[in-house]
Order: C-alpha cells, then sequence, then structure tokens
C-alpha cells in the first residue's frame, strides 16, 4: 500500500467537500465541548461529594462512671471493627473545649457542671463511606458493652448516595448519548464522501484493489476530523476554565480541579469517535456496493 496514496486521498476528501466537512468539525467540536463540560462537572461534583464524605465521622458516647480498663477495652474493640480507620478518645474537658468554640460558651459556668459525656470520635476508611456500610458499622458498635450512644450524619450521608447515584446516571446517559450521535455525524459525513467517489471505489475494485485499501483513506480523513476538532475543543476549554471562569467568581474558579490528562484526553476522545464512525461508515458502504 502507498503511503502516498493513502494520504493524498485522505486530504482530496477534505478538498472535494468542504462544506460537509467544516460542518462535521463544527459538530464533533461542539460534541467534545459538551462531553468535556460534562466530564469536568461529573468529576468536580465527585470531588465535593469525596470531600464531605471524608469529613464524616461517627461519634461513640460511652457510660458515665467507667474505669480507665473499661475505656481501653472499648477501644481495642472500636478499632478491630473492619472499616474504621482510627478512634479519638473525648474527655469531658476536651468535649467542654470543642462546645466552646462552637457555641462560645463555657459549659461549666452555664450549668455549673459538665453534663457532657466521653466518648470517641471515629474515623473510617475510603471504601466503606456510604449509608449501608456505616448502618452496619453502628449496629457493631452499639453491641459493645459499656458504650451508651452512636451517632453519625445518617440522613445528610444517605441523601448524597442518592443524588450522586442519580447525576452519574444522568451523567452516563448524556455522555453516551453525545457520543452515539458524534459517531453518527462522523459516519455519515464519511458515507457522503464515499458516495462521491463511488464511480473511483468500483473503478478500483475491478482492477483488484483490496478493501482496506479503499477504506484507509476515508478512516484517516475522519480520523483528522477527529483530531482537529479535539484540538479545538480543548483550546476553548481551556480558555474558558483559564480565563473566563476567573472573570465571573474567584471563588468558583477555586472549586474547579481539572486534571493533567484531561485536555489530552479530549484530543483522544475526539480521534476514538472519528475512527469509530469512520471505521462504521466504510465497513458499511464500501461492502455495500460490491
Amino acid at each position: 500500500m502507498s503511503l502516498s496514496y493513502v494520504l493524498k486521498e485522505s486530504f482530496s476528501g477534505l478538498k472535494k467537500a468542504k462544506m460537509s466537512g467544516i460542518i462535521t468539525l463544527f459538530t464533533i467540536t461542539i460534541s467534545l465541548l459538551l462531553l468535556g463540560i460534562f466530564i469536568l462537572v461529573l468529576t468536580n461534583i465527585n470531588d465535593v461529594v469525596q470531600h464531605i464524605r471524608d469529613r464524616i465521622e461517627i461519634e461513640l458516647f460511652i457510660q458515665d462512671g467507667l474505669n480507665q480498663t473499661k475505656k481501653d477495652s472499648i477501644y481495642k474493640n472500636v478499632i478491630n471493627i473492619p472499616g474504621i480507620k482510627t478512634a479519638k478518645f473525648i474527655s469531658k474537658e476536651d468535649a467542654a473545649k470543642i462546645f466552646f468554640e462552637e457555641f462560645g460558651e463555657d459549659i461549666n459556668k452555664v450549668l455549673d457542671f459538665n453534663p457532657l459525656p466521653e466518648s470517641y470520635k471515629i474515623s473510617l476508611i475510603d471504601d466503606v463511606k456510604n449509608s449501608n456500610d456505616l448502618q452496619k458499622i453502628t449496629q457493631e458498635l452499639k453491641t459493645i458493652s459499656g458504650v451508651d450512644d452512636v451517632i453519625y450524619r445518617k440522613t445528610l450521608l444517605e441523601l448524597l448516595d442518592r443524588r450522586s447515584k442519580l447525576f452519574s446516571q444522568i451523567s452516563l446517559v448524556v455522555g453516551i448519548i453525545i457520543s452515539v450521535i458524534s459517531v453518527f455525524l462522523i459516519s455519515n459525513t464519511i458515507r457522503l464522501v464515499i458516495h462521491s467517489k463511488q464511480k473511483i471505489i468500483e473503478t478500483m475494485k475491478l482492477v483488484g484493489a483490496s478493501s482496506v485499501y479503499i477504506k484507509v483513506p476515508f478512516v484517516l480523513e475522519g480520523l483528522f476530523h477527529g483530531f482537529l476538532a479535539g484540538i479545538i475543543a480543548s483550546l476553548i476549554l481551556f480558555s474558558i476554565i483559564h480565563f473566563i471562569l476567573p472573570i465571573i467568581g474567584e471563588d468558583l474558579f477555586s472549586y474547579i480541579t481539572v486534571a493533567y490528562y484531561f485536555f489530552p484526553g479530549i484530543v483522544l476522545l475526539g480521534c476514538t469517535l472519528s475512527l469509530i464512525g469512520s471505521v462504521l461508515s466504510t465497513k458499511i458502504f464500501i461492502n455495500k456496493k460490491k
């Protein structure tokens, strides 16, 4: 197979179908922009949700009047439960300090005594920070002798689980729809180019040209569209993130994180979608014309 022929035919398609090529390039760019925005929103919302999950702790209150041996026994039982990372003891004095920091009042002066119970502030490993796992852990904690009560932000965690799951499902569906539309548009453009070269293709088949030899230029043409659209979409997204968002609000910009592989990933995504569309189109429409 001649490389010069393949490249010549690939770019000749771009020249002969300029309008359809421009429309396809524009459409793929818009599709990649939408996909890029969805990816950014999804990843950043997931980061926020994970940050909230990381701050969720279990508070285990122990009964009054326990000696140190019993407290140590409770600690050992707590730390041996799967999913628990650390358990920090909070004395009555520590609880009074926390109360003062949060409410600005000295509990000893307000009530003339300290009614706050001793407790353990329990942190969890990342894999168990969901409502189902925490429910199981709290039930196990309550069975420990000397434990008075176990609490955590159950309502917030259940809300996070429901909303994050729903958002992920919606984003997945929208992402698939945009990707399918992009593949269809690319495939349709290549089909028009194939139709415009129908006589040339038939002649090449008659002289014995292989199917691969005929298809490769069309595939490369679609791949070029995807590559160029990926670069354009990446530049637009980069401009939005680094130049427009800081103008709209520095607080908004400070919450947005972009992975180092995001922009190369957009270019790769454009190439991948274009490659799929081109391969499907050539497989269907060139083989059809035998």
